[in-house]
């Protein structure tokens, strides 16, 4: 029978966790990751031992899914690990014997046995490298043999598929120096076993793993494992040591128990310098792409999705100091600058960058201009050859969007920012089933204005031969947004105006993207008693302990919970669903029209700030999930990993609500 969800929360009340299937996650930088749930339980196709990127960070495999794990002693065999299969089965039950976990500084499950033996399992992932440590000791000396067995699953599949009992897979290892290597199917990198412990052949096919995550989602929910053998060990002697990797070009010397004391050491040292969960957290998203970096937008699903980037790197880069990933990723992404526009996302294997996004060129623009304003806080100044690139791809944008380019953006005769074809999602809230566009926001919607504004800003103040152009257009685009964005009958700002560019039609819904006219972004365009009107509207109807519902209760269309297949979550992903990025533009506007005291900005950690901080123990521990349900009690959804709202909780905290007491 599965493990009810209040015994779940009695087990793991102690280390504070919320429930015990919230997640963790292990990143190694390179876009693989390992990741799994506090219980034990793998709910998701995408919780795997060793999920590695062939391209990082794209091309991503998962090679060992998981293992179950028993340890035996006087008194019997006692499981420590468990699995889900069809019809609510839970077998084995070691999930019932875990007493604590804790993620800090990574992964750590202490058991139970009923001989009131107690087992420690630990697990990480080295930064910069396709590799997994384990490790399993005994928490005390016992006398007697505690033998540990375990017998690991591998599939050898795309992350996003699933796998099923086949004659091609790959059952038998050959060994090199010491090491068991699987070479699963053509094609793949290999897997690299290292332990102390002793291995026994015995392959056989696992079949119908259940994940109950995919089934909620409306997928496919059921895969076969093949299991080439056991490894085991005796506690009673020495750590159980094991280390997994993606290929054996970086396997290191000296045994498995050396290694992973070098591995533990590197690694402890490594994340002390992360000084709180936040800055862990932002960690995680930061990898390389070819001899760059760029930002993952979130796990276990995305990859580099342009718009989130930059989003995210004014929290987990600019925010945390760390200028010098900012410049590696600012620089990666000015050389894919194509017709004004920068790629949405890199698709996964050789398909070419989609350039579908107005937004996402104009979040860079402002993301270059916040990076040089912090070189300049430091006391430093971007070198030369840096800023003519960063100016050049500014540039290029600017004068692009001006003219026109894809998908009909283009600058209008008011001076504003049109854009939109039929059939194509531009914006954020892009959506889309088939061939129709939920949210299709042709025309002029109120964020991409705001964007527009204050990439013209940067523009001007990046010296260049069209600075003052650049100038003269903010100043025209300001002066028409102000005429032409305001509601007086309900005292807020339109969301689209010049509705699939007829001129003077304009769409009323009540969504939030209008806080970016007020807070946000380096240039509010709309201040005083207006931006109130706008700020108290949108606290009153859209604000959620999580973040800011998508579109307002009552609204045609409003879905109150994210749930469903595939195309009920898509109509429902900008119909009402929160977002928690959206909290630190509202707050900072919230901040803003009441003149930024430290009593406000007190008020406002409590508000705002503590919700955010408590839901690092509620889905993806430590993290901050993409969205959220717009009814209560507001349940995370989506992708419990998500870097622009982690960068934006950070901002939050560091930058807009920090007191100045304290600066």
């Amino acid at each position: 029978m599965s493990l009810p969800d209040a015994l779940l929360h009695d087990v793991f009340r102690s280390s504070g966790m919320n429930r015990g299937r919230a997640e963790w996650l292990e990143a190694d930088g390179l876009g693989g990751f390992a990741s799994g749930t506090v219980s034990g339980l793998r709910t998701r196709r995408y919780h795997a031992l060793l999920l590695a990127a062939m391209t990082p960070p794209t091309a991503r495999v998962v090679l060992v899914n998981g293992f179950d794990a028993w340890v035996t002693t006087a008194a019997g065999r006692f499981a420590i690990s468990s699995q889900a299969y069809p019809g609510g089965i839970v077998h084995p039950d070691g999930s019932s014997r875990v007493m604590e976990f804790s993620d800090d500084p990574w992964p750590r499950w202490l058991f139970r046995l009923d001989d009131g033996t107690q087992v420690v399992q630990e697990l990480f992932v080295p930064k910069g490298s396709a590799t997994v440590a384990l490790s399993w000791r005994l928490k005390e000396p016992r006398s007697g043999p505690a033998m540990l067995t375990v017998r690991p699953f591998f599939s050898g599949r795309d992350y996003h598929s699933m796998h099923h009992e086949n004659p091609a897979f790959g059952f038998e290892p050959r060994r090199e120096g010491g090491r068991l290597v699987w070479n699963l199917y053509p094609g793949l990198p290999a897997v690299v076993s290292s332990s102390n412990g002793a291995y026994a052949h015995e392959p056989v096919w696992y079949r119908d793993f259940f994940y109950a995550a995919e089934r909620e989602r409306g997928l496919d929910s059921l895969e076969d494992l093949a299991s080439p053998g056991t490894f085991s060990w005796n506690l009673a002697d020495a750590e159980a040591c094991w280390i997994l990797q993606a290929s054996h070009e970086t396997a290191q010397g000296g045994g498995a128990p050396a290694s992973i004391k070098t591995l533990r050491a590197a690694e402890r040292r490594r994340r002390s310098r992360l000084a709180t969960r936040l800055d862990r957290a932002a960690d995680t998203f930061l990898v390389a792409r070819g001899d760059g970096q760029t930002i993952v937008a979130g796990y276990p699903w995305f990859t580099d999705w342009g718009r989130d980037t930059f989003i995210a790197l004014r929290g987990l880069c600019l925010a945390t100091g760390r200028l010098k990933e900012a410049r590696a990723i600012l620089m990666e992404w000015a050389s894919a600058v194509s017709e004004g526009m920068l790629p949405n996302f890199f698709p996964d294997g050789k398909a070419a960058p989609e350039y579908n996004s107005v937004d996402a060129s104009l979040w860079y623009v402002v993301a270059v201009g916040d990076f040089i304003k912090s070189v300049e806080a430091a006391g430093r100044k971007a070198a030369a050859k840096d800023r003519a690139v960063l100016r050049d791809a500014v540039e290029a944008i600017l004068l692009c969007y001006s003219r026109g380019t894809r998908f009909g953006i283009r600058m209008d005769d008011d001076g504003l920012l049109a854009a939109g074809e039929p059939g194509v999602q531009l914006t954020w809230m892009d959506a889309k089933v088939g061939d129709w566009v939920v949210t299709p926001r042709i025309g002029k919607p109120v964020e991409i204005q705001a964007l527009w504004v204050n990439a013209l800003a940067v523009g001007a103040s990046l010296d260049g031969p069209m600075s003052r152009r650049w100038d003269e257009q903010r100043r025209r685009a300001l002066e028409s947004f102000g005429t032409r964005f305001w509601n007086p009958m309900e005292g807020c700002l339109y969301d689209v105006i010049d509705v699939d560019h007829r001129r003077g039609t304009v769409d009323v819904s009540f969504r939030p993207n209008q806080i970016l006219a007020v807070g946000g972004l380096p240039v509010p365009l709309v201040v005083g008693p207006r931006a109130r009107r706008v700020v108290d509207a949108v606290e009153d109807r859209l604000l959620t302990p999580l973040g800011l519902r998508s579109l307002a209760p009552g609204e045609p269309g409003y879905a109150g919970r994210y749930e469903g297949g595939p195309r009920e979550r898509d109509v429902r992903y900008h119909q009402g669903t929160v977002w928690p990025w959206l909290i630190a533009s509202f707050a900072d506007a919230w901040v803003r029209v009441r003149e930024g005291s430290d009593v406000v900005r007190h008020r406002g950690r409590d508000l705002f700030l503590a919700p955010l901080l408590a839901h690092l123990d509620d889905a993806g521990l430590g993290s901050v999930s993409e969205i959220a349900d717009g009814d209560a009690p507001h349940t995370p959804r989506g992708c419990p990993f998500q870097a622009w709202s982690v960068g934006e909780v950070i901002r939050l905290d560091r930058e807009i609500l920090r007191l100045r007491e304290t600066r």
